[in-house]
């Protein structure tokens, strides 16, 4: 049975990928992932504020008036919350390939288009086989509009594809005015990969301290199915090849992504729940469905189920929106 798959250019051997996590931080447990039958691991990611507390000394101008302002700085990190360091990102990439066999692909994150933006060149020195952006922009400024919002994210992208020549993976928002416009958009600036969705981890308020703080909460299962929809929707209309995130839980989850058209499924949260050792029990899974449902490869699967190649297309539209709401029967 061929679980092979092909994402941003390179041959996997399946297509279960460890997304960006602090699972990665570890080089022990980038070899468990391999261990476990990981096909490549997503590092955890780099961030652009990172990068400027190195080079602008940042946080020593945010506390040279400390009490001024000092509420302002709970919206800072310390320095000491990044766990790794713009150098350590580097060591930590070399170490890794070290270590593993499998493809190692580094993770940015930022908003801008800046000077953070030269440090993929040094990803990709570092040993890199590709590199995931991951932009994660919440636009607050109620003059700009969806256009400027789209134009950052085409700009970012074509910045780091002119200063790599490894694969690039554009981690997109769900929040476009037209997702299926911004996706072509990004198809012809040359993305190799979307990866369908980010997850924006929205903060929360301590009401005994009247602090804002963090708060993140893991994915369901049944966050699976935004990323479904809009795989299946892009399969055969873009070129670049598309990755799915988010929700993705069991066997069953990467099969329906597979049969939507994904090249690959990543796995976050339920490693974060059940561990490494879990990718065994997926790939188990997936090799289980597929031998009872007679399929010899995930090639013969793939996009089987998408908008191009389903006999309803509107399924993934609006008529199944409709139908859904009308056929939908409350328990008495």
């Amino acid at each position: 049975m061929d679980l092979s798959t092909k994402y941003l250019g390179m041959t996997l051997r399946t297509p279960l990928v460890p997304s960006a996590s602090p699972l990665s931080e570890e080089i022990d447990n980038i070899k468990r992932m391999e261990d476990a039958g990981a096909a490549a691991v997503i590092l955890h990611s780099l961030f652009e504020e990172q990068l400027r507390l190195e080079r602008y000394e940042l946080h020593h101008h945010l506390t040279h008036h400390i009490n001024s302002f000092a509420e302002a700085l709970t919206f800072f990190p310390e320095p000491t919350e990044f766990h790794v360091g713009p150098e350590s990102y580097l060591y930590h990439i070399q170490k890794a390939k070290e270590a593993v066999s499998i493809p190692i692909i580094a993770s940015l994150n930022g908003t801008s288009v800046g000077g953070w933006i030269d440090y993929s060149k040094r990803i990709e020195r570092a040993g890199a086989d590709a590199l995931e952006l991951n932009i994660y922009y919440i636009p607050a400024d109620i003059e700009m509009t969806s256009e400027q919002v789209e134009q950052t994210y085409v700009e970012i992208l074509k910045a780091v594809k002119s200063e790599v020549k490894i694969p690039v993976a554009l981690k997109l928002s769900p929040f476009f005015n037209n997702i299926a416009y911004m996706a072509k958009r990004l198809d012809d600036a040359g993305a190799n990969a979307l990866v369908l969705f980010n997850r924006f981890y929205q903060p929360d308020i301590d009401l005994e301290t009247l602090e804002v703080r963090p708060n993140i909460i893991l994915s369901t299962p049944q966050a699976l199915r935004l990323p479904l929809r809009w795989i299946a929707i892009l399969y055969g209309r873009v070129k670049a090849d598309l990755a799915a995130t988010s929700g993705v839980h069991t066997a069953r989850d990467v099969i329906k992504m597979l049969m939507v058209g994904a090249n690959i499924t990543m796995l976050c949260s339920v490693l974060l729940r059940h561990g490494i050792e879990h990718i065994r029990i997926i790939e188990q899974g997936v090799r289980n469905w597929m031998e009872e449902h007679e399929y010899e490869s995930v090639q013969q699967m793939q996009g089987s189920m998408s908008q191009k190649n389903c006999e309803d297309p509107s399924a993934f539209e609006r008529s199944q929106y409709m139908r859904g709401l009308l056929t939908y029967k409350p328990k008495a």
